[in-house]
Parts: C-alpha cells; sequence; structure tokens
C-alpha cells in the first residue's frame, strides 16, 4: 500500500472508503463558513480595525488587531526564537491555538515544552497523527484519542473483526507518524452543526453516539491535519513537524466509556517529545518505572492481591496491613495533636440522605445502590454527609468551633470496570478523609493551618508538590455569589502560606472549571523520587452542604435555641421530590424567613472545610511503593528486622531476641529455614528488610546481635538493648 503523508489533504492510495467522504463534508462546511462569512461582511458597511490589548505575564501590553492576530503573531513580533518554541497559548483562562485569532482584550500566555499545557497540546496533536497511522493500517473505527496528565496519549478503535495491534507493528505505527511528523502539516479548527458532524462521521457509530449526547445548539469542533479529521476541543500545536520523536508505548484492552457491557476496544498507547534526546531519556525512566511498580512489588513482597470475585477491592495481606496500619497510626497522632476528632459511619444511608446533599443528581451513576423492604439506599462514596448529620444531631455553640470530625471508613465508588487499575483506581478504599466545622472568619486560618500540616507530612515522605485552586464548573449548586467567596478565601489562604501571588514561580495555579460540584478547592500535586506527578491532598470549601443540611450554631450574642421542629420540618422538605411550582415559591420564601429568623437571633451558619492528605490511602499507599522502590525507610516498613540464626540450634535465641524487639511493637520475623546461612542472608535481602540480625553461639554467649543494615556494608556487633534503643530513635524520627 503506497501511502502518501504530505502535506496536502488528498487522499493516499488504500485510504479506507470513509476518508474520502469526511474530506468532502469538511469542504463544504468549510465552505459554507466562508460563504457566510463574506454575506456578512458584504451586508455591513465596511468597519474600521478594532484594537485590543493583549497584556503579557511580564506587565507588558501588546497592541493587536481583534480577529486578525493571533497568539503567534504576537511571539514573533517579541522573538523568533520564542514563537519556534511556543506549542500553545492560554488566552486568559483558556486554551488557545498558535495560529487563531483573537477576539478582544485579553491576558496572554505562550506556552513551551516546560508547561503543562505545551505538553498536553504535543501530545494531543501527536495523538491524532496516530489515529490516522492506525486508520490507515487497521481501518477500524477510531473512538477517543486523548492526552493524559501523567504522560503521552493513547486511542481507542474498535478493530471491526480485524486482527489485533501487536507488538511488531509499533515500528510501523511509529515510522507512519515520523513521515507524518516530516510533511510539516498544520493543524486546522472548524466548527460544525450536529447536522455538519453527523454526516461526516456517519460511517462511525461511536463518534455518532457521542455526538448525539451533545446538547442541541451545542457548537461542535473538528480539527484537520492532512487527510485526517476528528472531533476534538483542540488546541492544537502549530505544525505536525513539532514532534521531533514518537514511540508507541504498549497496546491494551478497553470498553467504550469504560462499560463492560460496551463493544471492546483496541487501546494503543504513546509518548512525543520535542527533542529526540528526551525520548531516549524517558525510555531509561520506563524501565527503571516498571521495576518499581507497586502491582510487582505487591506480588513479590506479598502486600496486597486482587481477586475476580471482588473487583476493584484490594485484600491487604499480613505485611501490607502492617504497612497500611502504620500509615493510619502516623495520622491518628498527628490528628490528636491538631485538634480533630476521630468518628465512625455507617456504610448505608437511606438515599434520601443523597437527596438532602446533593449527591443524588450530581454523583448517583458513581455510587452502589440496593433496595430493602421497598426502601432504596447507597453505599456511602464519601463521608460529608454523615458528619453533617453529627453535627446537627444537638444544638451547637459558637465555643465548639472549629469541630474537627476525622473519619477512615470504608468508601464505595462504583468505578467502570475498565478504569480499574491496581491500587490507583479501586472500587472499595479508606481515605484520610476529614471535615473542618468551622466559623466563616476563621475559614483562613483553618486552611493555612491544613497546608502547613500538609507540608509537614509530604515533608516525613520526601515529596515535594505544587498547589492549585480549582474554580466553579460548569455544573454545580450553590449560588455564584457563594462560590466567589469561597474562591476568594483560599486565594487568599494560599498567598499567606506560599506568600506568592497566583502563577508566580513557587507559588501556585489555577485549574479552571475543576472544582468540585459543591465548592472549590485546592488541589495538591505530590512529585515522587521518579520525577512524576500524583494529585493527593485536597482541600475544599463547602458554603452549600450547610444550607442543605440545614446546620446553625449559637453564636455570641444568640438569643434562644433555633426551632429545632422547624428546621426538621425545611430538611424533611428539601428531600421530598419536585412539588408544584407554587408549593416551591411558598417553601423557598417560608425558609428564607426562618433563616433570617435564625439569623436575627445570632444564630449563624458553619463553613464545612473538607480536606485530605493521603487522599485514598490504597493510592497512597501504591504511590509509596512505586516512590520508595519497595525500599521502605525503617518507621514505615512492614518488615523491620529478620532474626537469621546461623543453624537450627539457635532457633530459641533467636525468638527470644524477636521477643524483646516485638514488645517494642517493632516488625521482627525470624528465619526458621533450614537454608545455609548465605542463602538466608540473599533471601532477607531480596525481602528488604531493613535489618538482618544474624546469631550464633557468640551472640547467645554475649546477649548480642551481629547487625547487618540495609545499603550498608557494616558489620556491627550490638547488643540486645542497644538495638531496641536504636530502632525506638529511627521510628521516632520517622526514618
Amino acid at each position: 500500500m503506497s501511502l502518501d503523508h504530505g502535506g496536502g489533504g488528498g487522499v493516499a492510495d488504500g485510504a479506507p472508503a470513509y476518508v474520502a467522504h469526511r474530506i468532502a463534508v469538511w469542504d463544504a462546511a468549510a465552505a459554507r463558513t466562508a460563504a457566510a462569512r463574506e454575506a456578512a461582511a458584504s451586508a455591513d458597511a465596511p468597519a474600521a480595525p478594532v484594537t485590543i490589548a493583549v497584556s503579557l505575564p511580564d506587565g507588558s501590553v501588546k497592541e493587536a488587531v481583534g480577529g486578525v492576530t493571533c497568539p503567534m503573531d504576537i511571539a514573533l513580533g517579541i522573538s523568533e526564537g520564542l514563537a519556534r518554541a511556543s506549542l500553545v497559548a492560554m488566552v486568559d483562562d483558556a486554551q488557545w491555538d498558535m495560529e487563531r485569532p483573537l477576539v478582544a482584550d485579553c491576558r496572554l500566555r505562550l506556552c513551551d515544552w516546560s508547561t503543562e499545557e505545551g505538553k498536553m497540546a504535543l501530545w494531543h496533536s501527536t495523538a491524532h497523527m496516530m489515529g490516522e497511522a492506525m486508520e490507515y493500517k487497521y481501518g477500524g473505527e477510531l473512538c477517543i484519542g486523548p492526552p493524559l496528565p501523567a504522560g503521552g496519549f493513547y486511542y481507542d478503535m474498535h478493530m471491526g473483526g480485524g486482527r489485533p495491534v501487536t507488538d511488531e507493528d509499533f515500528g510501523d505505527l511509529e515510522k507512519r507518524v515520523d513521515r507524518i511528523a516530516k510533511s510539516k502539516r498544520t493543524f486546522q479548527r472548524l466548527e460544525l452543526s450536529k447536522e455538519e458532524a453527523r454526516e461526516m462521521f456517519a460511517y462511525n457509530r461511536f463518534k455518532l453516539e457521542l455526538i448525539n449526547r451533545m446538547e442541541a445548539g451545542t457548537t461542535i469542533t473538528a480539527y484537520r491535519d492532512g487527510p485526517f479529521i476528528d472531533l476534538c476541543r483542540g488546541p492544537h500545536v502549530p505544525s505536525s513537524s513539532k514532534v521531533k520523536a514518537m514511540a508507541v508505548l504498549r497496546t491494551g484492552s478497553a470498553y467504550w466509556l469504560g462499560n463492560a457491557d460496551n463493544p471492546s476496544l483496541q487501546r494503543v498507547y504513546g509518548i512525543s517529545f520535542p527533542d529526540k534526546k528526551l525520548l531516549k531519556e524517558h525510555r531509561l525512566m520506563l524501565a527503571e518505572a516498571a521495576k518499581r511498580d507497586h502491582r510487582l512489588i505487591g506480588k513479590n513482597q506479598e502486600l496486597f492481591l486482587f481477586h475476580g470475585l471482588s473487583p476493584g477491592s484490594a485484600f491487604l495481606l499480613p505485611h501490607g496491613t502492617r504497612l497500611f496500619n502504620t500509615l493510619l497510626e502516623f495520622m491518628r497522632n498527628e490528628y490528636w495533636a491538631r485538634g480533630y476528632d476521630e468518628v465512625q459511619t455507617p456504610n448505608m444511608f437511606d438515599f434520601n440522605l443523597w437527596v438532602t446533599s446533593g449527591h443524588a443528581a450530581n454523583y448517583r451513576d458513581s455510587m452502589f445502590t440496593l433496595e430493602s423492604e421497598r426502601t432504596e439506599f447507597g453505599l456511602k462514596p464519601m463521608n460529608c454527609p454523615s458528619h453533617c448529620l453529627i453535627f446537627a444531631s444537638r444544638s451547637r455553640s459558637y465555643r465548639e468551633l472549629p469541630m474537627r470530625l476525622a473519619d477512615f471508613g470504608v468508601l464505595h465508588r462504583n468505578e467502570l470496570s475498565g478504569a480499574l487499575s491496581g491500587l490507583t483506581r479501586v472500587r472499595r478504599f479508606q481515605q484520610d478523609d476529614a471535615h473542618i466545622f468551622c466559623a466563616a472568619d476563621s475559614v483562613g486560618d483553618e486552611v493555612t493551618n491544613f497546608l502547613r500540616f500538609l507540608q509537614y507530612v509530604y515533608d516525613i515522605f520526601g515529596f515535594t508538590f505544587t498547589l492549585a485552586l480549582s474554580t466553579r464548573p460548569d455544573k454545580y449548586i450553590g449560588s455564584v455569589d457563594q462560590w466567589d467567596a469561597a474562591e476568594a478565601e483560599l486565594e487568599a489562604a494560599l498567598v499567606r502560606f506560599t506568600g506568592k501571588a497566583k502563577g508566580v514561580a513557587g507559588g501556585w495555579g489555577i485549574k479552571d472549571k475543576d472544582g468540585a460540584f459543591y465548592g472549590p478547592k485546592v488541589d495538591v500535586c505530590v512529585t515522587d523520587a521518579m520525577g512524576r506527578e500524583w494529585q493527593l491532598g485536597t482541600c475544599q470549601l463547602d458554603f452549600n452542604m450547610p444550607v442543605r443540611f440545614d446546620l446553625w450554631y449559637r453564636g455570641p450574642a444568640a438569643k434562644e435555641a433555633p426551632d429545632e421542629g422547624e428546621a426538621a420540618a425545611a430538611s424533611a422538605k428539601q428531600q421530598a421530590k419536585a412539588a408544584k411550582a407554587a408549593a416551591a415559591a411558598a417553601e423557598a420564601e417560608r425558609k428564607r424567613q426562618h433563616d433570617e429568623h435564625l439569623v436575627a437571633q445570632g444564630f449563624r451558619r458553619p463553613v464545612i472545610i473538607h480536606r485530605a492528605i493521603y487522599g485514598s490511602l490504597e493510592r497512597f499507599l501504591a504511590i509509596i511503593c512505586e516512590h520508595y522502590g519497595g525500599k521502605f525507610p525503617f518507621w514505615l516498613s512492614p518488615r523491620q528486622a529478620i532474626i537469621v540464626p546461623v543453624s537450627e540450634r539457635f532457633l530459641d535465641y533467636a525468638h527470644a531476641v524477636a521477643g524483646t524487639l516485638k514488645r517494642g511493637r517493632f516488625f521482627v520475623d525470624v528465619d526458621t529455614s533450614d537454608q545455609k546461612l548465605a542463602k538466608k542472608i540473599v533471601l532477607a535481602e531480596l525481602a528488604q528488610y531493613n535489618h538482618i540480625l544474624v546469631v550464633g553461639a557468640e551472640e547467645v554467649e554475649t546477649n548480642t546481635v551481629n547487625v547487618r543494615s540495609r545499603g550498608s556494608t557494616d558489620h556491627r556487633v550490638m547488643s540486645v538493648e542497644d538495638v531496641h534503643a536504636e530502632f525506638r530513635a529511627t521510628r521516632e524520627a520517622h526514618q
């Protein structure tokens, strides 16, 4: 098959039949768009060019022509080097193609490879290039091909009964992408009507499903490079030539939209770079990462396992449970020192609880539900509603605030089977979940103190981290005023904690429209020993749930207790199904008057701060397995020491030493095998024991042990008491 990957948009020999159809619809839509512009221009008197102001990060302002000047023009006006390096632009808080005209006064930031936006744009564009290679090679139906925050991209394809992608195909796919890159294609953006999009992708049932899900009037965008066209929001890099090195990494299977009831797809993963040297470095990193895979470490060190009879639910084995409990104990000690109270709450609730909290409307598909005695119940996916019930269980005073409730309860979320992955994506998990009920004027202090708490914990684990404020999403509950107030509180706390303004190096950033549906949040992204980023901790403000659960506390000037019967009635009515419009309006007015009455009596609503440091403990366990490469520091290790007797006649002494150390609550094992001494030591080293304590005749005689510590070639003879003291000091120092 000959393959023309040149810069033109023609159809190459051997192309799937749908390629020509797709191009024809594109050309017709592009002609329609151009004709509409010409008609609008001829109908109106010639307008003078509109000058717009483009503000740059350094504080300078560039003049530009609205609808004409694009980010690339601004970059070229500064330097050719900047223009060559820029991959995508940020216009205000929106990602923007470098060649797309600016339309109004705006803030402009040019993003090169060093930025997250630059990397994502290059990977997204390369996904399109690989998608074309897959279409020409296999002729299947492409599904979705996103860039991945963790690095690289994938494309899913329904093979239509054809042969699967194998490792032997990787080289050919890479060559095809390389030819596309060298052809220096541009990426063109086009807006389509829903009807045009349906016609363009009439051959592809998966694209049609996505299109049909879009609401009427939605602007649909597609991108084209050469003969390849796909539905896409963009943006993309200016030219395919920005991709200097690309590798197909692996293949796998997936279900359409992650649902096991849907068709099975072939998923092909890849990664790309603007420099060949970076690909070489990445391959070395992948080799090291494979050795550190938490699934491999978990198997080799017998920490955890999974079983098909309970998908997405980990079995923690004895040594894995040791590790898990050490994490819990550490956090419990910190909670005690920092004024948190631990609680336990039920796993299952009447579904009306989730109606009140708002999760029924926003989170139902991610919950496990069941029915008993004609009542619907839901397994809790988070703890916050149950903590609201605790707060509401009696009258509260301002003197009780802040109330910090911590909960390690078991949670369940109905993750799609195709999305499950080791400990990093599970259905059953626990969190270091806590909720702070506080007065509005103490939010700033509570958030700042939490960030200091978080920094203390991450420093112990050797994590560096970045902070980002996630703002109001498109789908949210509460008023805009509430959201604006919450975002302002978090911004102020971030400035206090970092000492820097938004966007300043070493400070904090913005994740636009990425907040939870009930409030803005601070997302915490840690960097591990491999330089990989993981989103772990979070701090979320919630002004909405206190309203939904009708939570109040007595302020300093409160005159009388709130009418609890009235509050209960309001809560019950909130949980009722849709009422008639007039009744709803009357209830809203009654509730408003009720709230005004309580405020006048000196009562106040608390603010809720949702916060976590580990996040999911299962996921945190996976991350530290890979961060330490299975070589856990002593304080955390599930295998702190093993007693190795030289021969069987020293077993009694070995057990006696182990008993002494175990009384200090150290994890100590005894090698009772009949292996030779050298073999025992090798096996203990492979199992990653922190210390190997060898005992023989001399040690029995002197009540000592011969200590061999991981990472050291020294052999130390120590008394059992000295070993105990050293272990205790090391544990207390979190080393």
